[in-house]
């Protein structure tokens, strides 16, 4: 067809759609374009004609920008600016009214530009709202949830709508953000949502009682560990601080992140042992606080994990009813002499001296200072002698930061001290001394030493420290710190790893980076560094209870005071640890790559490191090409033998189902460990079929130990499943094909399939819920498709499992 037929007046708008589609199939876009404006201009009702191409055009629920009917649209749009008559108030009442109405049913499209035009065009918004809500009703009918939300959003049709009826759906569809912009800036809608997903942390809710109020919605089983309470107590926990929700709203969630909170306390104390008397005592308190049914919990958990004797104590203190204690407990109450009926819960620590024993020396750094050098500043006075020292020009400071532990009860935290630490001596400013926290000159002091550019500030991994400070001093969210001369020695820290340096200076035996050391972070630099680690006992203790205790004020100096001593180290002699004469050009040069991220990126496609996944290292992220680049044939370092994705088998820790889903999309066979999961299950199923453990975070250090050497992955859990697939392509040198992309089913892991003819896809489709009756549309039939990773073609496959399925751990 040539473009001269188009001349005639009136155009038939399928005939026109014919030569779009062709020049489409040809990917001839510029005479697209051209066919557009003359095409558009011989139309007798261009307004009219639009729907009647645009429904013609296949595809047109994809929601992607490249489609046919979103170009046809595009070019519309433009060929508008050029009409102005061509307009929707042109046209009879009625007439616009079946335009606006067909133009309604096309807004299942999911690509923004795509809505946006056609609701301008056809002033979606001026037809009534009956119909508009009688539309989104229909698409929830037809289970099209998502577009149903979606376009409730664009109506702005939020508060007219039933939330629950809404939003359930998505939620159980693991499509929880969209469920956050519904409710986003409707204040009571926000509170609905949270309320409701709190509501789903009660121990006594069943999710099939809500199945049954959708029949029709198919879920399947990673969707259902989505709304597991560890997962929904996450989420609650987030939008009430989001949405700031007061947390009466949210009894449920809080009680379950108190559970959990006093669980681990009690693993960390009775079982671990890694956890002081004192630190416990404090912590308990404050997770149980007035809860009857925690307090019995508490008893219960030191019956079984201590002893009757402590259980009894508690008990006692909580003046628990008889009825509720364990057997055995009132027993033991009854025969307690009275010295032993009670703990003392305000000084449980004995008199401390300020240099520990021995042993601990030899074990743990020490600040070389006298108890007369740390100094504790809380008035206006001891400030100004501290600002005195600190603000030296040209001085070294070294910066850290207390707050409580909240084991996750509420979102943020409030700094309790902050470490600055000098030559010779320590500061400790106490933010919990009464007036002192919100000095107007406490706040100006600490602004003056962070800008100051020629005052060096050591710190390492400052984010979270300056992320409390800001809930501390809410000033410094509207007028944040400007930082200036700040060295973190976490980049120098990563530089090191990066560089594979891996003797300490002047230490006693050779300690590997990121290999077996049970140390990490802070203490594991001042372990390479200077050659022992430090003791972080009293990491988790209570920093707001007054007085500290001798041994938290010298953990706050050593944590201090330790990063000049690194620093000195690492300046006397940095060529031996792999780093530039100067250190701060470290984090400056960290800064440049961040502003130029192609340059980042193609230096790690070119320099991928061996180590990238063994634990500590965390490396530049991989350029957006490299998996491209993989899957066209281009060879990777080639430090072990190339394998398929078939030859590489994986068990992902529960932490990183994102990452096996990625996977076994490029055919690597994948088990994943599922939410409620012991870390232990992976190690059972590497040794028992072979498989690498790919995990991240602290079980890595336990499941490696479980495993042959190089069976255990540590991957960085802040990366995109995307981008942590392709560390794990590198490391094993996994070349994929084409071939092998979804080769295998997402659902079960099977690599066999089996042809089957459409109609009897059609009718399991129908006995699992999601086609009703043979008039159900094509768009139904292919979202269906979609949700089973299938084609609605004339002949479909399905995985086939050839072996039972894992029953505990799949």
């Amino acid at each position: 067809m040539s473009l001269t037929s188009l001349e005639e007046k009136g155009l038939d708008p399928l005939q026109l759609s014919q030569k779009f589609f062709e020049l489409w199939h040809q990917n001839n876009l510029q005479m697209l374009h051209l066919a557009a404006i003359q095409g558009f201009s011989k139309l007798s009702e261009p307004l009219e004609a639009l729907l009647t191409i645009l429904e013609s055009c296949p595809g047109k629920q994809k929601g992607r920008s490249h489609t046919l009917g979103y170009h046809i649209l595009m070019e519309f749009q433009t060929w508008m600016k050029e009409h102005p008559q061509v307009s929707l108030s042109s046209l009879a009442e009625d007439k616009a009214v079946e335009l606006q109405r067909r133009a309604l049913g096309l807004l299942t499209d999911t690509q923004p530009n795509f809505v946006d035009t056609l609701m301008n065009i056809y002033q979606i918004k001026t037809l009534d709202p009956s119909i508009q809500c009688m539309h989104i009703y229909k698409l929830q009918a037809l289970n099209c949830y998502k577009e149903a939300v979606t376009l409730s959003i664009k109506l702005g049709f939020q508060t007219e709508l039933n939330m629950e009826k809404m939003l359930i759906p998505l939620i159980l569809q693991d499509k929880l953000p969209l469920a956050e912009s519904f409710v986003k800036g409707h204040r009571q809608l926000e509170k609905q949502l949270v309320m409701l997903l709190d509501s789903w942390c009660h121990p006594d809710f069943n999710v099939e009682d809500i199945r049954k109020t959708f029949p029709c919605l198919s879920l399947s089983k990673h969707y259902m560990t989505q709304i597991q309470p560890k997962m929904l107590t996450r989420h609650v926990v987030r939008l009430m601080e989001k949405f700031k929700i007061d947390q009466s709203f949210c009894p449920n969630a809080l009680h379950k992140r108190r559970l959990d909170s006093l669980r681990y306390l009690v693993y960390k104390t009775f079982g671990d042992k890694t956890m002081t008397e004192e630190n416990w005592t404090d912590h308990v308190q404050y997770v149980v606080a007035d809860d009857l049914e925690l307090q019995v919990h508490l008893v219960e958990l030191l019956v079984k994990y201590s002893s009757l004797q402590k259980a009894s104590q508690w008990s006692l203190i909580y003046n628990l009813p008889k009825n509720r204690l364990p057997q055995g407990v009132w027993e033991m109450q009854q025969s307690l002499p009275p010295d032993l009926q009670q703990i003392c819960l305000n000084d449980l620590a004995q008199e401390e001296e300020w240099i520990p024993p021995q042993s601990h020396c030899q074990k743990f750094y020490q600040a070389p200072l006298t108890k007369d050098k740390v100094h504790f500043v809380d008035t206006l006075e001891t400030l100004q002698r501290c600002q005195s020292i600190v603000l030296k020009e040209s001085g070294v400071v070294g910066v850290d930061m207390e707050w409580q532990p909240t084991f996750g009860c509420i979102a943020t935290q409030k700094v309790a001290l902050i470490q600055l630490a000098v030559l010779d001596q320590v500061f400790l400013l106490d933010l919990c001394a009464k007036g002192f926290c919100h000095q107007p000159g406490l706040v100006g002091f600490t602004r003056a030493l962070f800008s100051e550019q020629n005052i060096l500030k050591l710190g390492y991994g400052m984010t979270g420290d300056l992320k409390c400070l800001s809930a501390t001093w809410p000033e410094l969210s509207e007028e944040p710190l400007k930082m200036e001369g700040m060295l973190d020695l976490l980049k120098v820290h990563q530089e090191i790893q990066r560089g594979k340096v891996n003797r300490v200076q002047n230490a006693p035996r050779e300690v590997l980076v990121g290999e077996d050391s049970s140390e990490k972070g802070l203490s594991l630099l001042v372990q390479q560094v200077l050659g022992k680690p430090l003791d972080k006992t009293e990491q988790m203790s209570n920093w707001e209870k007054r007085p500290l205790r001798i041994s938290q004020i010298r953990y706050a100096a050593a944590d201090a005071y330790c990063l000049l001593d690194v620093y000195s180290a690492l300046s006397s002699n940095p060529a031996s640890f792999g780093l530039p004469a100067d250190l701060r050009s470290i984090t400056s040069g960290q800064s440049e790559k961040s502003k130029d991220k192609e340059k980042k990126g193609k230096k790690a496609a070119q320099d991928p490191s061996k180590e990238e996944c063994q634990g500590a290292q965390r490396v530049s992220p991989p350029h957006s090409d490299t998996l491209k680049d993989l899957l066209c044939g281009k060879q990777p370092s080639e430090d072990t033998p190339p394998l398929t994705p078939r030859q590489l088998r994986v068990v992902c820790d529960n932490m990183l189902q994102g990452l096996g889903r990625y996977l076994r999309c490029l055919g690597v066979d994948v088990v994943m460990l599922e939410n409620t999961d012991d870390h232990r299950v992976a190690a059972k199923l590497a040794q028992d079929e072979g498989r690498v453990i790919l995990t991240c975070g602290q079980p890595f250090q336990t499941l490696r130990s479980q495993v042959g050497e190089g069976r255990c992955l540590s991957l960085d859990c802040s990366e995109k499943a995307r981008d942590q697939a392709i560390r794990v392509l590198r490391h094993f040198n996994v070349q994929p094909t084409p071939s092998d992309i979804f080769s295998r089913c997402q659902a079960c892991n099977s690599d066999e399939y089996v042809s089957i003819p459409k109609a009897d896809m059609e009718t399991m489709l129908k006995e699992k819920g999601f086609l009703q009756d043979h008039n159900t549309s094509d768009y139904m039939l292919e979202k269906s498709c979609q949700q089973e990773e299938l084609r609605p073609d004339d002949t479909l496959t399905l995985s086939v499992t050839p072996e039972p399925p894992r029953k505990s751990y799949t």
